[in-house]
């Protein structure tokens, strides 16, 4: 399969509005993918070449970037760097260099998609003192065959900005109707994805064997599970009505959340976006060893940094100096951690997936020694509101956010990469009267003026709606900034620039700036009012009227932990809304 196939498809797509429209186009893509390499066709339209898990990146950076296409193009770096100034895109300045390169060659080899995925990997797994020349020599061999489209999406998949923004759910659609039979397959193929995290796998084997072969997909030890996740609820009563009148509360910690895959003395540890954190924690690696009684296993744990001298929890803001690459030693000392175990998902040999959550618990319970620093998340089985409410005041002044409310339901099982009610959150930042923190996706911005002139001087931010896996705006953002925000977010928000609104946001609002929806931010807001501009929950509460956030206001906390999707949803927002129209009437 010719690369330029490829490259001709990304462009049709990156060009579209529509989400169908994308889809469609995805699904011609695939239909026209011999089999054989569809799982690389797959993750390169992620933008990669190997499942988030695997932990092998590309990596190469602007600068070298550039020297490659010096080098390939015959053109001087500081031309590529004037235009890249202009463009502020590094696949566009790549698309105009290599359109006019001046060296002709004369052994020109149309580009494959095989020869473009090998160069891809022996780029990510070059290694030592020479690793950057390599790096530059391949990519520079790349782009002396390629056209000029060809050079722009390859210049963008190498660093890191595709810019086409398609999800996983759309790749899954995409898969359904083209191997599938249709979007009825869906969820047979998302069941496959959500215990095995490996997208490209999934569609090679629905491509090769259809449905059949999906069936086979099965939990295993490496593969991170996608994490089940939860709604939230602001009060006991609501909580335990939607659960059945009872339900297992337990402390919701302050941490990271982690996935635990334990087989002998092989530890992984995964994060909820399902990389590979384990050099990051050595010490709860150790402490994984030492204190699950199982040789295999796939627990869920929340991982929290703790004062060892007072044995008080400390906040998520500091655990976040154990994520660095470098003075891990130094980090460990004066952030040391401890283990709140709250899921079994696999032990020796059985997936427990498909079990109800209270038998989860008891077999997670049995494979663990508690100790100061690895202990079971601590629960109650509550029936009453004036219990729950009580044992959520304890999770406070514990150093807890609140509490997960877990349904005892005989389907309460694990929904891998979903949100649901068997989960409930009840946090404090529901109890107060005037604010509500929730995470919002930035998908535009606005320019700034006066003291803003050359940043930005709001951000467009929207609600996830994961019913058709769109984002929704729910409010502009100004405030909370501090100068050094205001400074990094044209940079950092740099790489996802795109030239109009994203297929996967639903936006009335007309952005000087579009983004793809990548980034996740804290924003506290007032009130949640109706709307004629913003499209969260549009004609749900009124014909005609959306939701949105009053007078919002950043945190200061960007959500790195957070991928888009696991963003505050469009339903959360509308029980937010609801319990404040309640509050009110009282």
């Amino acid at each position: 399969m010719k690369y330029a196939e490829i490259a001709e498809a990304y462009e049709k797509i990156e060009a579209t509005t529509k989400r169908l429209e994308m889809t469609d186009l995805l699904v011609n893509l695939l239909k026209n993918t011999p089999k054989d390499i569809i799982d690389k066709v797959v993750y390169l339209t992620q933008g990669k070449i190997y499942p988030d898990f695997v932990g092998i990146e590309i990596g190469v950076a602007e600068k070298l970037a550039i020297k490659a296409l010096a080098r390939a193009s015959g053109r001087k770096e500081s031309e590529i760097e004037e235009d890249l100034k202009k463009s502020g895109d590094i696949g566009e300045t790549a698309q105009k260099i290599i359109a006019k390169k001046k060296q002709v060659t004369f052994f020109h080899q149309p580009l494959t998609v095989q020869r473009v995925y090998e160069t891809l990997d022996k780029m990510a797994k070059a290694s030592g003192s020479g690793a950057i020349d390599a790096k530059m020599s391949l990519l520079a061999g790349l782009l002396a065959d390629a056209t000029p489209k060809e050079a722009k999406y390859i210049m963008r998949t190498v660093t890191g900005n595709l810019r086409l923004g398609i999800a996983d759910m759309t790749v899954l659609d995409a898969l359904a109707i083209a191997y599938g039979g249709g979007k009825e397959s869906r969820e047979l193929i998302e069941r496959a994805y959500n215990i095995s995290s490996d997208l490209g796998r999934v569609a090679k084997i629905v491509a090769e064997k259809g449905l059949e072969g999906i069936k086979e997909f099965h939990v295993s030890i490496g593969e991170p599970i996608r994490p089940m996740l939860a709604e939230r609820l602001s009060s006991p009563e609501e909580i335990l009505e939607k659960l059945g009148g009872k339900c297992i509360a337990e402390y919701k910690y302050d941490g990271e959340r982690v996935q635990i895959h334990k087989n002998g003395e092989n530890v992984i540890l995964f994060s909820r976006r399902l990389e590979n954190i384990s050099n990051q924690y050595p010490d709860a690696v150790q402490l994984v060893k030492k204190h699950v009684k199982a040789k295999e296993a796939i627990l869920e744990a929340e991982c929290v940094a703790i004062d060892v001298d007072t044995g008080e929890l400390r906040p998520f803001q500091e655990l976040m100096h154990r994520r660095r690459k470098y003075g891990i030693e130094k980090a460990m000392e004066e952030y040391p951690v401890s283990l709140f175990m709250f899921d079994a998902l696999y032990i020796d040999g059985k997936d427990l997936t498909l079990e109800p959550y209270p038998i989860r618990r008891q077999a997670l319970e049995r494979i663990i020694e508690q100790s100061e620093r690895v202990q079971i998340a601590k629960h109650i089985i509550a029936n009453n509101a004036k219990e729950l409410e009580k044992f959520f005041l304890e999770a406070i002044e514990e150093g807890c956010e609140g509490l997960v409310c877990k349904s005892m339901a005989k389907d309460s099982v694990y929904q891998a990469g979903a949100r649901g009610w068997l989960w409930i959150k009840y946090k404090r930042d529901y109890k107060s009267e005037m604010t509500d923190t929730v995470d919002l996706v930035v998908v535009g911005a606005f320019h700034g003026r006066g003291k803003r002139a050359g940043t930005y001087g709001a951000l467009l931010l929207a609600a996830y709606n994961p019913e058709n896996d769109t984002f929704e705006t729910v409010t502009k953002c100004g405030t909370g900034f501090s100068d050094e925000d205001l400074a990094k977010l044209p940079e950092m928000m740099k790489k996802h620039v795109i030239l109009h609104k994203h297929p996967r946001v639903n936006s009335m609002i007309e952005a000087d700036v579009w983004f793809e929806p990548v980034v996740v931010i804290e924003v506290l807001g007032a009130e949640i009012t109706l709307s004629p501009i913003h499209t969260c929950a549009m004609s749900t509460i009124r014909q005609g009227s959306g939701l949105a956030i009053r007078f919002p206001r950043f945190t200061g906390n960007y959500r790195l932990d957070k991928a888009a999707e696991d963003a505050t949803t469009v339903n959360e927002i509308i029980e937010m809304y609801q319990k404040q129209l309640r509050r009110i009437a009282e």
